[in-house]
């Protein structure tokens, strides 16, 4: 099973293609919509959604996967339901690149602030990280920086911020998603 959340914008039609494009590795997968308004509606909805999820699933190694805001929850939902995660271009700092966007930013810092300490480091490659060279959105190369010293970092030079095609990439997340 693959749980896929989209990022900021939901009603992207990029999103059906992505969820289409992950049933080549695995026929199950799910699609998980959440506001993306209200940072810490959207954390409880996620957790109860995404346990709910793995819970109906006889997968042994179910993952869960976004882009942009998508990929900051799914390293956060993931973790705390203790399955793999793959991030495309995660927005690591909402709270900072979404002010006037949504309604409360510093719900983000708190959410932060009340994760598991160190979390990364418990987490550690259990989680695959998806950057394009090419992000109008995210600076990527501060992601990388952020992230490479916990989990496996894939560069990619086609894509931009929404990462419209992932086939590129799909062996690669097949072959992470049943690594033990």
């Amino acid at each position: 099973m693959i749980i896929y959340l989209h990022g900021f914008d939901s009603t992207s039609p990029g999103n059906h293609e992505k969820v289409l494009q992950l049933q080549f590795i695995d026929e199950d997968v799910r699609f998980i919509n959440y506001s993306t308004l209200h940072p810490k509606h959207d954390m409880a909805h996620l957790l109860k959604e995404v346990h709910k999820a793995i819970e109906a699933s006889d997968d042994p190694h179910p993952i869960i996967c976004g882009v942009g805001l998508g990929g900051f929850w799914s390293e956060r939902i993931g973790f705390l339901c203790g399955i793999k995660q793959v991030i495309f271009n995660p927005n690591l700092h909402p709270q900072a690149t979404m002010v006037g966007r949504i309604d409360r930013p510093e719900e983000y810092e708190d959410i932060a602030t009340k994760c598991v300490d160190q979390y990364r480091i418990k987490n550690k490659q259990r989680c695959l990280v998806i950057l394009s060279t090419n992000d109008d959105i995210v600076d990527t190369r501060k992601v990388a920086d952020e992230l490479e010293d916990y989990y496996d970092i894939v560069w990619d030079d086609e894509q931009g911020h929404k990462f419209k095609k992932i086939s590129q990439h799909l062996q690669r997340m097949k072959a992470f998603k049943e690594q033990r």
